[in-house]
């Protein structure tokens, strides 16, 4: 059985993270859910799901640790 609650923890805390204050927060809540939604995706074999939330994370990762401007 596909462990569904992956996904549902994904879900909330993607939910989440338009509760942060902080936009360094909030990207690394974002990264986080994503990295959650990686695995769900590995679990189903959703090539989409994986594809689009390793963007997603390395998108969060890279606006948190780029240089400040």
């Amino acid at each position: 059985m596909v462990p569904e609650w992956i996904g549902w923890v994904a879900t909330v805390a993607f939910a989440s993270s338009y509760f942060c204050k902080d936009a360094r927060t909030l990207r690394a809540v974002q990264g986080a859910a994503a990295v959650l939604w990686i695995g769900y995706g590995l679990f189903i074999r959703a090539t989409p799901v994986v594809v689009a939330n390793v963007i997603v994370a390395c998108a969060a990762g890279y606006s948190i640790w780029r240089p400040a401007r």
